[in-house]
Order: structure tokens, then C-alpha cells, then sequence
């Protein structure tokens, strides 16, 4: 390995320890959303660590052909800690005002979503529903008066055809209908006792 590989590996890898505690600033200051969830905090502590460990070691791999020494752990660590001792408050204030900006951008979308899209589809389909239910309305009160038209003269004709009728299929007549209404009260006062039960 010549020099000039020596070299650009220890500012590559310098380089890659200062973004090695940008990323694990960023990812310690997001880590808050998902710690309640034991789960998720093994899945992303892991993910987190094997991507920059890939990320780390592909940067070493174009440098010098992925060749470890010992003065590229030791770059890794100078440049984390150039990082914590130079950079480290600067990025926290930086990184606290990206976070502000996104979630107020997020408001802000989320807001503008509701007014254009999420109201006037709650409103058109309530205005909908309401104009459904009217019209569901008047055409059962429309049926209604229909049916009460017709049955008026059916109605009286079939008193006139029973009248007409001899007396003694009259009377057969009349306790069929007793018959029918002694069962169907009994059917009602049946369904009550068993829904006083169920209670």
C-alpha cells in the first residue's frame, strides 16, 4: 500500500468517523419515537449499526481494496472525536431546527390535505346522505299516499263483496279472522315474556 493510499484512507476514514457521530447523533435523537416498543428498538439498533458498518467499510473498500489496519480503526476514532469535541452542539441545534422545520411542514400538509381533500369529501358525502334520506322520505310518503288511493275503493269493495256475501260464510269468516288475531296476540305476548327474560 503506497503512501498516497495510507493517506486518503486515514482522511476517508476520519472523514467517516465525524459522519459516524452525525448519524448516531440523529439516530439517539429520533430513537425517541419508537422506544416504548422494546421490538423496534432491537430491530432498529441493529439495522442502524450493520448499515453503517456496511457504509464505513464500502468507503475503506474503494479507498485501499477493504484492507484493515490498525490506523484505520484509530482514524475512525479521531474523527468521532473531532466531531464531539468540535462539531457535536452546532449539528444538536441544527439537527433540533430540521426536526422543527419538517414537523411544521408536516402540520402544514396535513392541514391543506384536510381543507382540500379530506373536508369537501366529508361534506359531499354527508350532503349526499342527507339528499338520499329526503328523497328516501318523500318517496315512501309518496308510496304511502299511493296506496292509501288505492285502497280506499278496494277497501269498500270488499266490504260491499262481504256484505254481499250469505251470513253463515260471514260468520266463518269472522272466526277465522278471531282466530287469527287470538294467535297473533299470543305470538306478541310470547316474543315479550322471552325478551323480559333475556333482560
Amino acid at each position: 500500500m503506497t503512501l498516497d493510499v495510507q493517506f486518503l484512507t486515514m482522511i476517508s476514514m476520519a472523514a467517516g468517523g465525524f459522519w459516524l457521530g452525525m448519524a448516531l447523533e440523529t439516530f439517539r435523537r429520533l430513537s425517541i419515537y419508537w422506544r416504548e416498543r422494546a421490538f423496534l428498538v432491537y430491530v432498529m439498533e441493529i439495522s442502524f449499526w450493520l448499515t453503517q458498518t456496511l457504509l464505513l467499510y464500502y468507503i475503506l473498500f474503494r479507498v485501499n481494496s477493504g484492507e484493515l489496519r490498525f490506523y484505520v480503526f484509530a482514524a475512525l476514532v479521531l474523527g468521532f472525536a473531532i466531531y464531539q469535541a468540535l462539531a457535536a452542539s452546532l449539528y444538536k441545534r441544527l439537527l433540533e431546527y430540521v426536526i422543527y422545520v419538517m414537523a411544521a411542514i408536516h402540520r402544514m400538509l396535513t392541514r391543506i390535505i384536510r381543507a382540500v381533500i379530506v373536508t369537501p369529501i366529508v361534506f359531499s358525502v354527508q350532503l349526499l346522505l342527507a339528499a338520499v334520506g329526503f328523497m328516501g322520505k318523500w318517496l315512501w310518503h309518496l308510496l304511502r299516499f299511493i296506496l292509501k288511493v288505492f285502497w280506499v275503493p278496494v277497501s269498500w269493495l270488499l266490504r260491499l263483496g262481504f256484505q254481499m256475501l250469505p251470513q253463515t260464510i260471514q260468520k266463518k269468516i269472522h272466526k277465522l279472522a278471531g282466530f287469527y288475531s287470538t294467535i297473533k296476540n299470543r305470538c306478541k305476548k310470547w316474543i315479550q315474556h322471552i325478551m323480559f327474560k333475556r333482560r
